[in-house]
């Protein structure tokens, strides 16, 4: 029996690894199953018929190969309705995500990681003015903002969280499941604060400046932050001004070359306060920082981020092969899986006043309505305008009071409770001054902030914001969507309240134009560049620019308006819109480009927005080639440039690689050793000015190192290291060869899910993220893929989409979307539109009927309910 045991153990040991092996198969293949099963789970239907509570009548939904829904309609309410359901369907997780953040309720969802974000968004109580906004709204947007709801809420229905997306599935490994909340209308208005404040101009600038007094005098930092440079570049509008209480924009002479273009001098800046208000800034220094830090993390959660602007433009008939206008726009912002903007289309069956809708563009989840986009008889575009709408206070506090011209006035103030997802619960007391709320409250390591100012007194931080006044934003999205002619736009822009937008206007009638709107507060002192003392009552608002007196152009002489985040006007203005602009290097070569043909077409539009062309090279590479670097591995890299003539950073470009890095170099050895970290140079195109006129001062203290006490650098010698250091930079990264080098090898854009897509769980990253890609462009190029030259040089901001409307023939409109219209990873249309759009390309723009119903794939009727 023992010779046979002996026998039979390999014989069994055979079969037993035969049957681990078919036991391990089996489970792989159900945890496959699983998986698919899983990530499969939360897709919608996109065909058949679907039963809905609430619709008056028969809704459809055609979607193309990349699933882009054209819906239609009989009934605005129906319209709207519809649209909350199809955002739903493909993106409820970024939906929900977007409230959590808008109402400070993060944490609730992801852990104590986002509790600071929260509590500085309690803090200024974005969910409150949005709830406050809904009792100003007219009643057709209230009845659309509540139809909307409901189909956001149809959809939602019964499903368990994971049949809604896969990050609900992640996020309950380690918790229960979720359960979402009801959508309503005011989370819907919510979104639009986040909006504001990424767009609210300089309040970060406001933050960098108290910062780099850390080692700079405030004149030094002053240098730091140029005027826009009008000899060079052209603001968004060359002529007008303010008359009889409106803006006239045949008044005044034209701009030109030999006229107003004739300085480079700077705007001037009021002058520096007296010593009480340095000190107390330099007091607040360690506030500023904390108020910064939790700030500045709130754009990339938002979906926004630095680098953020946009392009916008449109031509004339005369300008164009069609001989009708062409309007182009693409909107610079943070990349992320998935992207910020969702494709649709909204079409009232029969167009009339009670159905007003017949509008295509890009949308936001969680929002009614067509942000960006066209209807049938116009289009219009958006830029950041960076108007100055913050102001920060330094308020001296008094237990619960605050000093005000000479009197101690109350604090008003109000308990916000935040729930943490495997936490415990915390409160906090938010403070506020009539200026706004105290945001430097938000911190814990701030309750001993700045100097003491008397016994029992400190120093804080408020905020004053034009996004904290309940405003009407939500009627301006629906009127421009309806509007159907030069003065229905204008009147719908008259209540875009925050953000404050660079509006870029062409119709089929063939008429271009430019609407500055918003509101934008006037100072009664100083320029808003600097925190200002809140106890002295000289420094405030003094009311808003009228709208009528906002510059505005219609069919101006060039053919062409061209809006790049540059000034709006020049210094024939009254008013101070802002200090914060791009400084135009952008703007001047689309303008350029475009007077350098007299017939473009949607084709020339596109390969525009694709432009590479870098404008600083013109201005440091003559400076560069000077430089002697010997013969052998350093000159290397210095050949490159003397061979690059068309100076464009395209991804395959090794000379391009060597002058970001040769730029990024310059920057470090220019000027980290006079700046604090935090406020290191980003390169972008303030950056490309500051060093425009430093090239010219060959012995500014700026070229000389602090940390070489006995050598003083110049010009030149920064030059010189700069190239050796990018030499090497490029060698490690990429290789010996410089011929092997490209700009895309180091240029890259990796597409993250704002919540998974940072959990450093490498498994759970793959999930959501997608990328590397390599691309081309850089900060301050027309294509606007920007990058950090403190951090690297991945891609941190992107044209979040483009688009060219033909206004001769709106079914030859061309567009693209930065990822796909879906949020569900792994859908086929989560990233289809990503190497489209890496490549320059874009896809065809259906409006008519019958042209979307010859491109539609996939058929959803939404059908009216039986009432029971």
């Amino acid at each position: 029996m023992r010779d046979l045991a002996l026998r039979l153990r390999p014989v069994l040991t055979r079969r037993l690894f035969a049957i681990l092996a078919i036991v391990l198969a089996v489970v792989l293949v159900a945890v496959a199953v699983l998986a698919v099963v899983t990530v499969r789970k939360p897709f919608p239907d996109r065909e058949g018929t679907v039963q809905l509570a609430g619709l008056d009548a028969d809704v459809t939904v055609l979607r193309d190969d990349h699933g882009i829904p054209q819906v239609y309609a009989d009934t605005a309410e129906d319209l709207f309705l519809a649209q909350g359901y199809v955002h739903a369907q493909d993106r409820f997780f970024e939906m929900d995500f977007r409230r959590h953040v808008t109402a400070g309720r993060l944490a609730e969802l992801v852990g104590d990681a986002a509790l600071e974000t929260d509590k500085f968004v309690r803090t200024m109580g974005w969910r409150r003015v949005a709830e406050q906004e809904l009792t100003r709204v007219s009643p057709a947007t209230r009845r659309y903002l509540d139809a909307y709801a409901r189909g956001v809420n149809a959809y939602v229905g019964d499903r368990e969280a994971s049949a809604l997306a896969l990050e609900y599935s992640v996020l309950s490994l380690s918790g229960p499941e979720y359960e979402p909340e009801p959508w309503t209308a005011a989370d819907s208005l919510a979104w639009l604060k986040a909006m504001a404040w990424d767009l609210r101009s300089n309040m970060s600038d406001e933050i960098d400046r108290v910062l780099a007094t850390e080692k700079l005098t405030r004149a030094q930092v002053d240098t730091l932050y140029p005027g826009f440079p009008f000899r060079r570049h052209d603001p968004i509008v060359t002529q007008g001004a303010v008359a009889s209480g409106a803006f006239d924009q045949a008044a005044g002479q034209r701009r030109n070359a030999d006229t107003d273009r004739a300085d480079d001098v700077p705007e001037a800046v009021p002058p520096a306060d007296d010593e009480t208000d340095a000190a107390a800034l330099k007091g607040l220094l360690g506030s500023m920082q904390g108020v910064g830090q939790v700030a500045k993390g709130l754009p990339t959660l938002l979906g926004f981020g630095d680098g953020i602007g946009s392009n916008a433009w449109a031509i004339s008939g005369e300008r164009s092969a069609t001989g009708k206008p062409i309007l182009a726009n693409d909107p610079h912002l943070a990349p992320s899986a998935p992207g910020i903007w969702h494709q649709m289309g909204l079409h009232c069956r029969t167009v009339n006043d009670e159905c007003p809708f017949d509008v295509s563009g890009f949308t936001f989840s969680g929002m009614p309505g067509v942000v960006i986009g066209h209807n049938a008889d116009l289009a219009w575009g958006m830029t950041t305008m960076y108007p100055d709408v913050t102001d920060l206070y330094v308020e001296q506090i008094q237990g619960d009071r605050y000093l005000y011209d000479g009197r101690w006035l109350p604090l008003v103030s109000r308990e916000e409770t935040f729930k943490v997802a495997g936490g415990e619960t915390e409160t906090i007391t938010v403070r506020e001054t009539q200026r706004g709320p105290v945001v430097s409250d938000v911190d814990d390591t701030l309750a001993e902030v700045g100097q003491r100012a008397g016994a029992g007194s400190a120093y804080g931080v408020s905020l004053q914001w034009t996004a904290l006044t309940p405003g009407r934003t939500m009627d301006a999205v629906f009127g421009i969507d309806k509007a159907r002619d030069w003065a229905s736009f204008r009147k719908a822009a008259r209540l875009f309240a925050v953000p404050s937008q660079n509006l870029v206007y062409a119709d089929t009638e063939g008429n271009i134009g430019y609407q500055a709107p918003g509101q934008v507060p006037i100072r009664k002192r100083g320029d808003g560049t600097w925190p200002a003392p809140g106890w002295d009552p000289s420094y405030g608002w003094k009311g808003f620019i009228p709208y009528e007196e906002l510059p505005s152009v219609l069919n101006p002489a060039e053919g062409y308006v061209v809006t790049a985040n540059q000034q709006v006007i020049g210094r024939q203005y009254p008013y101070l819109i802002g200090t914060g602009q791009a400084a135009g290097y952008r703007s001047q070569r689309i303008i350029d480009l475009l007077q350098a043909s007299s017939k473009l077409s949607v084709a020339d539009m596109t390969a525009m927005q694709n432009d590479t062309y870098n404008g600083q090279a013109k201005t440091l590479l003559p400076h560069l080639l000077e430089i002697d670097l010997g013969s052998g591995y350093y000159a290397d890299g210095q050949d490159l440039l003397r061979a690059w003539d068309d100076q464009k950073q395209d991804r395959d470009s090794a000379a391009a690689a060597y002058f970001a890095a040769v730029w990024r170099n310059l920057l470090a050895r220019t000027f980290h050793d006079d700046l604090p970290q935090d406020v290191w140079p980003g390169g972008g195109e303030r950056w490309f000015e500051v060093v425009r006129r430093l090239l010219n001062s060959p012995d500014s203290d700026w070229w000389d190192d602090r940390t070489t006490k006995t050598v003083r650098e110049n010009r030149d010698d920064v030059l010189r290291t700069a190239m050796r250091d990018a030499r090497d930079e490029m060698t490690r990264r990429q290789s010996l060869d410089p011929d092997r080098w490209s700009w895309g090898n180091v240029h890259t854009l990796t597409l993250e899910n704002q919540t998974l897509g940072t959990s450093g769980i490498a498994v759970v990253e793959k999930l959501f993220n997608r990328g590397p890609y390599e691309v081309g462009g850089g900060s301050g190029i027309v294509d606007a893929t920007g990058w950090d030259a403190a951090q690297g040089y991945e891609v941190i901001a992107v044209p979040s989409m483009r688009m060219v409307v033909d206004l001769d023939d709106l079914d030859k409109s061309r567009w693209i979307n930065l990822t796909g219209v879906s949020g569900h990873a792994f859908h086929r249309n989560y990233t289809d539109q990503t190497e489209l759009w890496a490549e320059g390309r874009t896809l065809p723009w259906r409006f008519s009927a019958k042209a979307v119903k010859g491109s539609t794939r996939d058929t959803l009727r939404l059908t009216a309910a039986l009432e029971q």
